[in-house]
């Protein structure tokens, strides 16, 4: 497992926390495809660029770190904790000024230490309230 674990989690910690986007070109692939595009993105490596610049700007002080990573035949799984303090707009929402923390899970199709396909899963309704972009989910009370 060494390699590919080493080689995919510098995605997260060294493109994304550092913001060394020329490794995109170097871990993914030129026919990458993004199979949860965000609205506007292209699906591919420069759209990823795109998203990270965005994403960068908008989270000055975005930092990701690993909880769990798991290899499996041509699949790595990463399930992150994702936290930064909304400086700038991000997909059509103003900057808020606020900090956040969320989680999330990717799923990466790899081949020759190379991203050939990514899946996402963002646990975005709890970020968006923290960040104060959409009112908390009122409670209903449950009978007893």
């Amino acid at each position: 497992m060494g390699s590919n674990k080493t080689t995919f989690e510098r995605i997260p910690l060294e493109i994304i926390n550092q913001g060394q986007l020329r490794l995109i070109d170097e871990l993914f692939a030129p026919e990458y495809v993004e199979r949860t595009p965000q609205p506007g993105v292209a699906p591919t490596r420069e759209g990823f660029k795109q998203w990270v610049t965005a994403l960068r700007t908008a989270f000055p002080d975005i930092r990701y770190t690993i909880d769990d990573s798991i290899e499996a035949g041509d699949k790595f799984v990463l399930r992150l904790t994702a936290s930064g303090t909304m400086r700038g707009e991000f997909a059509g929402m103003p900057a808020t000024g606020k900090h956040a923390t969320w989680t999330e899970i990717h799923i990466l199709r790899v081949a020759n230490e190379h991203v050939l396909e990514h899946w996402g899963l963002v646990q975005e309704l709890g970020m968006m309230v923290q960040l104060g972009v959409i009112a908390a989910p009122g409670r209903v009370a449950v009978a007893v």
